[in-house]
């Protein structure tokens, strides 16, 4: 996501929401130790919160990236790409959905609430300071996405012709329109931005490009808004860990994400999810 996505998604957490975020689970009972050890060891000694699961903190929706098919499963491209390192420790991924503030300030591994992070969450040197990333798994773009008729085409016009702009909150797009002097309306995320938009609370939202892409390929967002521009930011996502991580487990995410991009295997995924090739995106 460049959400500060592309990707994606301030340090607005605070000790309320840290503890509400921390007791929200996905996909089954949740047994994860927040005591600060570890409680399992998986293939090549990576140490684990649960034994025999792979625990993933994101953040839903955020399509085609992470979200809930139409059977309630978590599926997306950062869930295929976190599959092969689950797959090569011979665990399976267990995904924990909580507020994405708590994800990126590194909270939420801090108390082992999970393994890794997977968001699409930009690499970036404030994160770092909190979290240590994988190699950068995918290239990220903003958007603009606007109501049809505004006769916007870049942010200039969106201020010159005081349109209301609204973005995701505690994203790397939030950062980029409030850099260029924007004070846009923040929503929690991106399902409640398009929302927004839809409502006529926003007459343009930024979010990352994949994201507005998969948007536009619904029959009822195409009839009433169109992608107006976009802002070649710079962005790369990265699996997060814990500050610190465990050497093995990162080692085992990097190789994953290095062999996928040898042998056709990242292509493939990458094509599933995007309906195109990497680079083609844009």
């Amino acid at each position: 996501m460049a959400l500060s996505l592309k990707g994606r998604r301030g340090y607005a957490a605070g000790a309320l929401a840290l503890t509400a975020a921390l007791a929200l689970t996905a996909c089954g009972s949740d047994t994860g130790s927040s005591s600060g050890t570890t409680s399992a060891t998986a293939a090549g000694g990576a140490k684990l919160v649960q034994p025999g699961k792979l625990t993933v903190c994101t953040n839903i929706p955020y399509e085609p990236f992470q979200f809930k098919d139409s059977s309630g499963k978590i599926v997306g491209f950062d869930v295929d790409i976190v599959d092969l390192a689950a797959k090569k420790l011979g665990v399976t991924q267990e995904i924990v959905d909580i507020d994405f503030a708590v994800i990126k300030s590194g909270a939420a591994m801090a108390a082992n609430k999970c393994d890794v992070a997977a968001a699409g969450m930009t690499i970036t040197p404030d994160r770092q300071k909190n979290i240590d990333f994988s190699v950068p798994y995918f290239d990220a773009t903003q958007a603009l996405l606007a109501k049809k008729g505004t006769g916007a085409t870049s942010l200039a016009d969106v201020k010159a012709k005081n349109l209301k702009l609204g973005a995701q909150a505690s994203t790397t797009g939030l950062d980029y329109v409030k850099k260029e002097g924007f004070d846009p309306t923040e929503y929690a995320d991106s399902a409640k931005e398009l929302l927004a938009l839809q409502s006529g609370q926003a007459d343009v939202i930024v979010q990352d490009l994949p994201v507005v892409l998969t948007w536009l390929k619904k029959p009822d967002v195409a009839a009433k808004f169109e992608m107006i521009g976009s802002l070649d930011t710079g962005e790369q996502y990265g699996i997060g860990l814990k500050k610190g991580a465990d050497p093995v487990l990162l080692k085992t995410i990097n190789d994953e994400i290095a062999k996928a991009k040898q042998d056709g295997t990242y292509e493939k995924i990458f094509v599933k999810w995007f309906g195109k090739k990497p680079g083609e995106l844009g």
